[in-house]
């Protein structure tokens, strides 16, 4: 959550030294996700396969908790408990060295994905329910060498991402400005799901200044998915005269909408030095451009549709059903790592990262309420040099602060909306990950 929906969880070898180097590092096939030029240095054909484990504790602070209605009426409710389950994080990758000079490879993984639910009693229900966002990422990627140390690599990236929104909605507002008793109306809920293709290009570069000493940068351009789908929201008052008096009904209404979401481009520089023949030492930083998404918008696909037609006006732009300001910063994440070979077979690592969070503080919302963290980790690895087979293993854990959230509803020009209604709370959080990697080379 810290890294936005960006994951980093792709190769259990690269987690146990925290992600350090693997734009200089290609110990596997795994170095199709981190920098393609890398396939250049491995030998014949090579295949890696595994997963990891993500499990993020994100709850809301007991005793911090308060929310406000659109006519400034408390809400009542709970924490809305652990918001995040247990996540599994597959990959698969393949090279294949097919002349001196020349690799190619391909990659099955999971780039980015999100997941927050809170109970129904929470607080902050009307701000926030569920939120989901799954993506998996096939990689065709390609490798040339000049045979005195320099490669370079290209990729393509076909992604796939299917995404959900959901949360309550407050008719408060609608029984005061109708002068109707409070409680009247009972609360909507809003759902929405949809799907998208794009793709993004993934570049690489790795450079070999001795038998010591290398560096690497890879580079990935950015995408928007626009996640279509359809708006429904269930509950939605509509007024008429029965017998000469205002009464109201509440059906079910729906809306062709999508949802356009930001991927970044984003530059990784690593490098590695063998500080003997059995320690070396790796170090890197990647930059992202997370200031593309500015706003979680969910947009009509109707002209003068049931649902944007009346929230459109208000939200200062007539396409809209929904509008969250966002207003995301660019970050870094600077990596360090080490890898011990205690024997030919057997190797042990540890690394640290420092992520920084792509989320405004001014503007941190419930579903992803996120800050900076601290990734610590430990791996090892046995290597059998006779059948080709290795097996890495990894774990760690991530240390936040606790965040503040003060979330309210805002226009498309980043101003408060009429009314009164209001999410504050402190949430806490922490985390932590492990990995499996087995790897062969033939």
């Amino acid at each position: 959550m810290a890294g936005g929906f960006s994951l980093n969880e792709q190769s259990a070898s690269a987690m146990g030294v925290a992600n350090a180097g693997t734009a200089a590092n290609p110990e596997n096939a795994t170095t199709v996700f981190f920098n393609p030029a890398g396939m250049s240095q491995l030998s014949g054909n090579n295949i890696s396969f595994g997963a990891a484990v993500l499990d993020i504790d994100a709850e809301l602070k007991e005793g911090t908790g308060r929310a406000v209605r659109d006519n400034g009426r408390p809400v009542t409710g709970r924490t809305g408990g652990d918001i995040a389950d247990l996540a599994v994080l597959p990959n698969l990758y393949m090279t294949r060295e097919v002349n001196d000079w020349l690799d190619v490879g391909f990659g099955i993984h999971v780039p980015y994905g999100l997941e927050a639910d809170y109970e129904d009693d929470f607080k902050g229900r009307f701000f926030a329910d569920e939120t989901e966002l799954k993506v998996i990422a096939f990689s065709p990627s390609i490798a040339v060498n000049d045979g005195n140390g320099l490669s370079l690599g290209a990729g393509v990236n076909i992604i796939y991402a299917e995404g959900k929104l959901t949360k309550f909605r407050d008719y408060s507002g609608t029984e005061a400005r109708f002068g109707l008793p409070a409680g009247t109306l009972d609360d909507g809920y809003a759902d929405l799901e949809g799907d998208d293709v794009a793709l993004t290009f993934a570049f690489g570069m790795l450079w070999e200044l001795s038998e010591q000493t290398q560096f690497g940068l890879s580079a990935q351009t950015g995408t928007e998915l626009e996640l279509d789908g359809d708006a429904e929201i269930r509950g939605f008052p509509q007024g008429g005269l029965v017998d000469g008096e205002l009464a109201f009904s509440q059906p079910t209404i729906t809306e062709k909408a999508t949802v356009p979401l930001e991927i970044p481009e984003s530059i990784t520089f690593g490098a590695r030095h063998r500080l003997t023949d059995a320690v070396t030492l790796l170090a890197g930083a990647t930059w992202a451009k997370w200031s593309r998404f500015e706003a979680l918008d969910i947009v009509s696909r109707e002209d003068n549709g049931p649902l944007s037609s009346r929230t459109g006006p208000a939200l200062g732009d007539d396409r809209l059903i929904a509008h969250v300001s966002e207003n995301w910063k660019d970050t870094w994440q600077a990596n360090v790592g080490a890898i011990w070979q205690a024997t030919p077979e057997w190797a042990f690592k540890a690394g640290y990262a420092w992520d920084e969070s792509p989320v405004n503080e001014d503007f941190r919302t419930a579903r992803i309420p996120s800050g900076d963290r601290e990734w610590l980790t430990l791996g090892a690895q046995y290597a059998d040099a006779r059948s080709g087979w290795t097996v890495d293993v990894a774990a760690g854990v991530l240390l936040f602060d606790d965040e503040e959230v003060d979330e309210q509803n805002y226009d498309v020009n980043d101003e408060p909306m009429p009314g009164e209604a209001r999410f504050q709370g402190i949430y806490e959080l922490d985390a932590w990950s492990a990995g499996i990697q087995v790897s062969k080379s033939f």
